[in-house]
């Protein structure tokens, strides 16, 4: 290799790159503390993005779909400032969705914790009712009972002390937590506001994006990267809109069967199961667990036929209408919504089951794209012939020749 100007400039980059990475792990912990550390300053500002972007999807068909459709005088005062009346919409439907499912489930969780509470007092009753029977029926059991000596004093000395203690320690914990609650409210109305910012002007932050990329970068490499972030855009917000089909439709099944089957609290079921089934697949149980305490303090025996009913409906929701409805509003085969669940899932918990899904359609979108590019490129018009799966065929059986005439006579 001649040791020219430019071959010198890429070995100093590749030598240097190097000594970074090797320093980097050397310090990992040091760099992951740092990395976590500005994470926290910038978290208001990426979870002002996310919630923009979440916002974004009602709102753009408010405007567009809804607004732009039916008025068509850009002198309107409602066309005019169509994008602040859009988000101010979308702002009305999301917290009343939330207080809809709020009030809807509060109350009757409230109630059924109180009669609980009564079952419980009652039982507490029949308890010392039976051990006052016990006594009566085998008195040497309540001498020896009798016969047990407390130290009452020292008791109350080991009580002090062990309250004294607890107390200064449950003061600390309330003040660490009152902090860290009162740090995460203002996060959230910083990230809101900045979410607020970035939806008013959506527009003019893409286009700023743009010059600095092209700016900085290739042509070609913005141009990839713009694609990608096309695709991921797109992808997500379909996911989003698949994701809130499939919960109504969820939900909308729970409450035709429940009221159907003459269960108690079929409304409260179904938009609990509706509300958690933004989780996917498995968002549901919660879902489960609550609507069964619900039936258990009505009907034990409704509780019990309600497990049954709902892994009928999660199976039929989670094979078939999950992966055809989600799968096909992400352009991602049903097997792979699975896989996707499944691994998200083990991986990350719930945010992963929420992510893997886009993410992998993605990344399925742009690996066919570049499969399909090389096939053609190499194997032209020849491509599809040579990829195409054939029905396997059965190999004939050989038919044994006849006789002969007069053969054996």
């Amino acid at each position: 290799m001649e040791l020219n100007r430019d071959n010198m400039k890429k070995i100093l980059g590749i030598i240097a790159f190097t000594v970074l990475l090797y320093a980097a792990f050397q310090r990992w912990e040091m760099i992951a503390a740092g990395l976590q550390k500005l994470f926290g300053y910038v978290f208001p500002f990426v979870l002002g993005a996310c919630m923009a972007f979440v916002l974004n999807v009602p709102m753009r068909f408010i405007e567009i779909r809804v607004i732009e459709r039916w008025i068509k005088d850009p002198k309107n005062y409602i066309y005019k400032n169509r994008r602040a009346i859009s988000l101010v919409v979308t702002l009305i439907l999301v917290v009343g969705v939330l207080f809809f499912v709020f009030f809807q489930v509060v109350p009757a969780l409230v109630d059924t914790i109180g009669a609980v509470i009564e079952q419980s007092q009652v039982a507490f009753q029949a308890l010392q009712r039976w051990a006052y029977k016990l006594g009566d029926r085998y008195p040497d059991i309540a001498q020896r009972l009798a016969e047990i000596q407390l130290d009452w004093d020292e008791i109350i000395q080991k009580a002090g002390t062990w309250l004294r203690s607890a107390g200064s320690q449950v003061v600390t914990s309330t003040i660490g937590v009152a902090t860290s609650v009162a740090g995460k409210v203002v996060n959230f109305f910083l990230a809101l506001i900045f979410s607020f910012y970035v939806l008013m002007q959506k527009e003019k932050l893409g286009r700023q994006c743009k010059q600095l990329l092209y700016a900085f970068l290739p042509e070609k490499v913005v141009q990839r990267f713009l694609h990608i972030a096309s695709l991921s855009s797109l992808t997500f917000a379909r996911f989003l809109s698949g994701q809130c089909l499939e919960a109504c439709i969820l939900g909308a099944m729970f409450f035709v069967a429940l009221t159907l089957l003459g269960f108690p609290y079929a409304l409260l079921i179904g938009v609990l199961v509706a509300f958690t089934a933004l989780i996917p697949i498995f968002g549901a149980m919660i879902g489960l667990m609550v609507g069964d305490f619900l039936l258990l303090m009505v009907d034990p025996m409704k509780a019990l036929w309600f497990i049954v009913l709902f892994f009928v409906l999660q199976q039929l929701e989670g094979n078939l209408i999950y992966p055809h409805v989600v799968g096909n509003s992400v352009g991602l085969p049903s097997i792979w919504v699975l896989v996707a669940v499944t691994v998200g899932g083990n991986a990350m918990g719930i945010p992963g089951m929420l992510l893997f899904i886009p993410i992998s359609s993605v990344i399925y979108a742009l690996l066919r794209e570049d499969v399909y590019g090389r096939l053609k490129r190499r194997y032209g018009d020849k491509a599809k012939a040579l990829t195409a799966v054939n029905p396997p065929v059965m190999p004939r059986r050989k038919k044994k020749p006849k006789d002969p005439p007069g053969k054996g006579v």
